[in-house]
């Protein structure tokens, strides 16, 4: 049984949906508005073109994620989304596109398991872990 993450971006769904979709290639398999739900009480008022929940694919994952309560004031502690990549170009490239904007929690760089690994906190404040070329044995 796989687990997959669930994000909710407080009224910022399809800006971080874009955002993924031009800096990692995420494709987007499905997306639901509110406006689109059979409950006509499923959102509050002004927020029928919000994203009530969508899934998208990065590196053949699903990340699935919503607008939420869109209170615009998403906040995400406690986890980071671990992201692999199989050359350390790939992880250096990955890396500075989630970068732009957001926060270098640890900077990309070798370590004793990966040819690349750092942290970061994308403009939504999403954390990840970047993984690239695990060294050679």
């Amino acid at each position: 049984m796989a687990v997959t993450p669930y994000l909710f971006l407080d009224g910022r769904c399809e800006e971080a949906i874009e955002f993924y979709k031009k800096t990692l290639g995420a494709t987007v398999g499905m997306m639901m508005r509110f406006k689109e739900s059979p409950d006509p009480n499923s959102c509050g008022a002004g927020n029928e073109n919000k994203v009530m929940h969508a899934c998208i694919t990065i590196n053949d994952a699903p990340l699935m994620m919503s607008d939420g309560h869109a209170k615009n004031a998403p906040e995400f502690k406690g986890f980071s989304l671990s992201l692999d990549a199989k050359e350390a170009a790939e992880g250096d490239r990955m890396f500075n596109a989630l970068a732009q904007g957001g926060q270098v929690q640890m900077p990309l760089t070798e370590t004793f398991f990966a040819k690349r690994f750092g942290m970061v906190a994308d403009k939504f404040g999403v954390g990840w872990m970047i993984i690239a070329g695990p060294k050679n044995p």
